[in-house]
């Protein structure tokens, strides 16, 4: 995976204390090493559920756990498919845990110190137990190498089966492998690449290497968080004095009332308890959207009685059960959930309270993602009227975050300590499937309220379970690992939705897109035959088209200033996403989308639109424009009648969509 960088790596750690230290010297004196991690560096502690995971991982893997009780164990979320973290002990990185989606579960990749742990646990256990299944010359997942190997393994080679001395048989290909000698020790790991029975005597590459060389030790003392807010407690001050700073800073320069965005979440946590020491008058607002964890809920009454808070709530109730069956799964593309859920209801508590406008203090962070380690610090808010956004914390890193939390002792949502790393949404699409895995365990009648909606659709759809089961539901345009297993389960994304009735909904509000300008979506109630549309040159009048990988792209005309290239997205589900300058533009072009879809399933063949087309660049054919899954009482489905086809003299201007009768009388 290629690395993000959003921020610079603050982890250090003191070897003397074993602390992990976000400056690089330790209270103590002692002058601290960098920790050897992978970007964006956004470390946070573990609670116990998340080292329940690892070591039950690692049991289920090696029959031995990998994190010593009392042992502090730090997490560093990586670049991946899913989900990933590496796991930090003692300044070293043991390992990493990661959701396979194929696999449907957790897989422990250790790294050679993490391997050098597992084998001591197992020849502990060994000694300890009556129970001699640990004992033996070969451990589970482990291979033992002829010595002769050893120099050819630690100059970088695979393991090739004729070096291997003795095996686990039970070793099944792509499983996680610890590499020893009698001599050395714990070598190298990797992945197996042939059955643990096909190894001895056999040929080729038997694993797959992925880090070789002697481990180096790793001090295993019992600390606490307790002992890192200790150990970074001025730098901990001397955060919370540049955020006072900053705030009071910006409450004399924008001069509105003061909020603070309130989530449930850690960041927005951090927020509030610095605002809250600067100043005496604020409001505190609280979007519900219905979809919140129950102990977000309680959180926000938890927090508002320690702290004497009257929260101003919006609350979205329903409304996301109330349009899923028009707007279809929210996906990464087109989140139409957050407009309806969350930045509608929203707006209105905002222009209900804050007749000029306010300014809100919103935990925001740049090591969250690209848009918002690009984010100035204080914003003008682009799809909530009248609110201007301000982040006194978006330097910071999470354990920066949860290191002030523990220093102030504040209530945090109990939804982390499940094995959450973020909270918002429970179906949110932009989750992991290793969190929706978490949701099955901790909350089944949510996971199940999802699952039977899912079902439902991917049957309407005539989509096969799998899906669902692998997350596809969550995209659009598939990214390429999701791709590769589509294809490799023969799941096509041409729904079958079908409809009486041809109806377009939009979704209320904007949104700030990451390329630049506004994006806006909406959605037909039925699917759309991409194929059909794109070679009936359906979308020509609006812009130039392109198709490929189940999307229709057009390029719309660049906009007079000739600064920004506006750009529409179809997929074949019935959603549409734009991209416009502004949110006027925005607006302006979803329409004229709508409009020249709504024509090309809508057309009767009446010819008006040949008289209007200054270039001759449309014709008539038999053939069906696109709306493949209309039902048979539909006139749109008939393939029998004559459809306008629109050819490459299409210069764009648009006056056959806008003459259409079937767009003027119908749409």
């Amino acid at each position: 995976m290629q690395k993000v960088y959003l921020g610079k790596l603050k982890l250090n750690w003191c070897e003397k204390c074993n602390l992990p230290i976000l400056t690089r010297k330790c209270q103590c004196g002692t002058t601290c090493q960098k920790v050897d991690i992978t970007p964006p560096w956004d470390v946070r502690p573990a609670f116990s559920a998340d080292i329940d995971l690892i070591n039950r991982t690692c049991e289920k893997q090696f029959t031995a756990p990998l994190i010593p009780d009392g042992v502090l164990v730090l997490l560093n979320k990586a670049p991946y498919d899913d989900r990933m973290d590496e796991i930090i002990v003692g300044g070293k990185v043991l390992g990493s845990i990661r959701y396979e989606v194929e696999r449907q579960d957790f897989v422990l990749l250790p790294r050679l110190e993490g391997a050098d742990i597992i084998t001591a646990q197992l020849e502990q256990l060994a000694q300890v137990s009556s129970n001699q299944s640990h004992a033996g010359p070969v451990k589970k997942s482990h291979v033992i190498i002829d010595e002769s190997a050893v120099p050819f393994i630690l100059k970088g080679a695979s393991l090739l089966a004729p070096g291997i001395k003795a095996v686990d048989a039970n070793i099944k290909t792509g499983d996680e492998i610890i590499i020893t000698s009698d001599d050395v020790g714990v070598v190298a790991v990797g992945r197996a690449r042939m059955d643990g029975a096909d190894m001895v005597g056999g040929r080729g590459m038997a694993v797959k290497v992925r880090f070789k060389g002697i481990p180096k030790p790793v001090d295993l003392s019992p600390h606490t968080m307790d002992d890192v807010v200790a150990a970074n407690l001025e730098h901990l001050k001397r955060l919370e004095s540049t955020a006072y700073k900053f705030i009071t800073k910006t409450i004399d320069t924008v001069k509105k009332p003061v909020s603070v965005s309130y989530s449930g979440g850690k960041d927005s946590l951090a927020t509030l308890l610095l605002v809250k020491d600067v100043v005496s008058d604020f409001e505190v607002m609280f979007a519900d959207t219905g979809l919140e964890f129950p102990e977000t809920v309680d959180n926000v009454d938890i927090v508002a009685k320690k702290y004497n808070l009257d929260i101003k709530t919006s609350t979205a109730k329903s409304s996301f059960w109330d349009s899923v069956e028009q707007f279809g799964p929210p996906t990464v593309q087109s989140r139409w959930c957050c407009k309806v859920c969350k930045l509608g209801p929203l707006t209105q508590l905002i222009e209900d309270n804050f007749e000029d406008g306010v300014l809100s203090f919103i935990g925001q962070r740049r090591y969250e993602s690209h848009a918002r380690a690009k984010s100035d610090p204080i914003w003008k808010n682009p799809w909530v009227a009248n609110q201007i956004g301000a982040s006194p914390i978006q330097n910071w890193i999470a354990l920066e975050v949860w290191l002030y939390i523990f220093y102030k002792n504040a209530p945090y949502n109990p939804a982390y300590e499940m094995g959450y790393d973020r909270i918002g949404c429970w179906l949110c699409p932009s989750a992991s499937m290793a969190d929706f895995t978490h949701l099955c365990r901790t909350h089944p009648e949510l996971h199940a309220q999802l699952d039977t909606y899912l079902s439902g659709y991917a049957e309407e759809c005539g989509y096969p379970q799998k899906w669902k089961e692998l997350g596809l539901w969550r995209w659009q345009k598939l990214p390429k690992p999701q791709q590769i297993m589509a294809e490799k389960y023969g799941i096509k994304l041409v729904p079958k939705r079908s409809a009486k009735e041809l109806v377009f909904k939009y979704v209320s509000g904007y949104r700030p897109c990451k390329a630049g300008g506004m994006s806006a979506e909406g959605s037909f109630n039925v699917s759309l035959d991409l194929e059909n549309l794109y070679e009936a040159g359906a979308l020509l009048p609006i812009g130039k088209c392109a198709y490929m990988n189940g999307v229709i792209m057009v390029n719309p005309p660049i906009d007079n200033d000739g600064e920004y290239q506006p750009s529409i997205q179809i997929f074949a589900s019935g959603t549409v996403v734009v991209r416009g300058k502004n949110e006027k533009d925005a607006k302006k072009l979803i329409e004229r989308t709508r409009i020249a879809i709504h024509r090309a399933l809508l057309c009767v063949g009446c010819g008006v639109c040949i008289g209007h087309c200054d270039t001759s660049a449309i014709h008539m054919e038999n053939t069906n424009q696109g709306a493949e899954s209309m039902d048979a009482e539909s006139t749109t489905s008939d393939s029998d009648m004559p459809h306008a086809v629109t050819g490459d003299k299409c210069t764009h201007c648009g006056r056959c969509i806008t003459e259409c009768p079937a767009v003027k009388f119908q749409a």
